[in-house]
């Protein structure tokens, strides 16, 4: 006797989805948390892309042991009631752009711990999301991030029987808005404390080999100070930029923050204002890195004070910036929904 076959119904899949994508954080300010994010993280290739039988005893039984507790010391030193303050951070601008964009479902994911893309992107299929646009929360682009998290995104749909529409953002590094976002925020800390001496845009560094290869990140970083630089009016010698955040013996992008603030303290340059146009939420390389280690170096080589200007967060300018990068590729073409 044969049962005939009932296909399932169809699933309504007429529903935009949109998944910003922030680097990630650990679950808690603890050594053992720290560890499992720094492995996860310090494993994709596309951020150390040495061969694996050599990288990988490296990172397990050296940088991991040595790097947990101290990484995790300085998490604890800037955790708060919300958790990290990058996944905090990253939720209320989630939220903001998601008021700012009723029509769709939105989700915030991390490249590397909690919330996961995988998980994120199953709960826009659940919402009957048929197409979905991913805009990781980097400004400029590179390899080891923005393409790290189109990787995250990919690697998930590579198991899905019925795959969405999908739309990959690359970069805003040149948006207006996004321009003018953060000129105001400069301007608005002048107007509170003051203007400095002279303004210092640090970006995170990356290794020199990998722009040598074709990333286009340093053309972007500088294209993005340049623009910033315009819309406040600064002149040449009233602002600079560097990279900070190295890692390990191999040469990285140059100038290196903390040697230009150091250098700078040596030549008395008085108040310095930095501000971060390559994160999109504050978290341990601004709130610590830049206004804890970098403020002490300065004033340390003489420098009069180092004042940190905030990311952008959940301003309402951000806000209006990403969901105005987002509209234009929420409609399929032609019209539909």
């Amino acid at each position: 006797m044969h049962t005939a076959f009932h296909p399932p119904a169809a699933t309504d899949r007429s529903r935009t989805g949109v998944l910003l994508v922030n680097l990630g954080t650990p679950d808690a300010p603890t050594r053992g948390a720290v560890r499992r994010y720094l492995a996860e993280f310090l494993h994709d290739h596309r951020v150390v892309d040495l061969t694996r039988w050599i990288w990988c005893p490296v990172l397990h039984f050296l940088i991991l042991p040595l790097r947990s507790g101290k990484v995790a010391h300085a998490y604890a030193s800037i955790w708060g009631e919300d958790g990290s303050p990058l996944l905090a951070l990253s939720r209320q601008l989630a939220e903001g752009v998601a008021s700012a964009l009723p029509e769709v479902e939105l989700r915030l994911a991390m490249r590397y711990g909690n919330p996961s893309v995988p998980a994120m992107l199953r709960e826009l299929e659940a919402a009957g999301c048929g197409r979905i646009v991913v805009l990781p929360l980097y400004p400029q682009y590179s390899a080891s991030t923005t393409a790290s998290s189109h990787d995250a995104v990919m690697r998930e749909l590579l198991r899905w029987r019925c795959q969405p529409e999908l739309v990959l953002l690359q970069d805003y590094h040149r948006d207006p808005a996004w321009v003018a976002a953060v000129a105001e925020s400069v301007r608005a800390h002048w107007a509170a404390q003051g203007r400095g001496d002279r303004l210092l845009m640090s970006f995170h560094g990356l290794p020199q080999r990998f722009v040598a290869k074709g990333d286009p990140y340093a053309a972007q970083c500088r294209a993005s100070a340049e623009a910033i630089a315009a819309a406040l009016d600064l002149r040449e010698g009233e602002w600079a930029m560097s990279y900070q955040s190295r890692f390990g013996r191999e040469p990285w992008l140059q100038p290196y923050t903390d040697q230009t603030l150091e250098a700078w303290g040596r030549e008395r340059a008085g108040v310095v204002d930095v501000l971060c146009p390559g994160f999109a939420v504050d978290c341990l390389e601004t709130l610590e890195e830049i206004a804890v280690q970098n403020r002490k170096a300065y004033q340390a080589a003489g420098g009069t004070a180092l004042r940190y200007i905030p990311a952008l967060n959940a301003q309402p300018a951000h806000v209006a910036a990403l969901a105005g990068l987002l509209r234009p590729h929420l409609a399929r073409p032609g019209g539909g929904g």
